[in-house]
């Protein structure tokens, strides 16, 4: 570490650094395949996500709404703010009687620079029984917090672990 912040791992051919990422966050398209899988049903899957990236946060991928079984999304109570993207809905997600709270959420009102994410839906990877990128498994940002998903074209080191409250 250096000045409180800690030092970049370097990326290696095909990677990226999240310590490269802007701040305020920036919105970019992808068209890696993305889906998520909750009680063994694929709840949301596509070629068309956006990713947010933020300097220190491995990407959320946000999922546009046709793209997401949201029958099996119920409204969660509370919100939450986030000084870019604005007020954040949750969703409780329920497969087959199995649910997990809180573990999706949306901008249904997002801010200037934001809007191209206007109700579409963000996991948090921990609940589910798996979230993937182009086919490969992820990680969830660690801390609980957080809803960045890790693979392994991404190097942090990653806001969430103990100590990084104050990057």
């Amino acid at each position: 570490m250096r000045g409180g912040r800690p030092l970049p791992e370097k990326p290696g051919p095909g990677q990226e650094s999240v310590w490269d990422y802007p701040r305020p966050p920036r919105v970019v398209e992808t068209s890696k395949h993305i889906r998520v899988v909750f009680n063994g049903v694929t709840i949301a899957e596509m070629h068309r996500a956006k990713r947010v990236l933020e300097t220190s946060h491995p990407p959320v991928y946000y999922v546009p709404p046709e793209d997401v079984r949201m029958a099996n999304l119920l409204d969660a109570s509370g919100s939450s703010w986030c000084e870019w993207k604005g007020r954040a809905r949750y969703y409780d997600v329920v497969v087959d009687g199995k649910k997990a709270e809180r573990v999706a959420w949306a901008y249904p009102e997002p801010q200037t620079g934001f809007e191209s994410i206007k109700d579409h839906v963000a996991f948090y990877a921990g609940p589910m029984d798996g979230c993937y990128v182009d086919g490969e498994r992820v990680r969830p940002q660690p801390g609980g917090f957080y809803g960045g998903w890790i693979t392994s074209d991404v190097v942090g080191p990653f806001k969430g672990d103990p100590g990084t409250r104050g990057w």
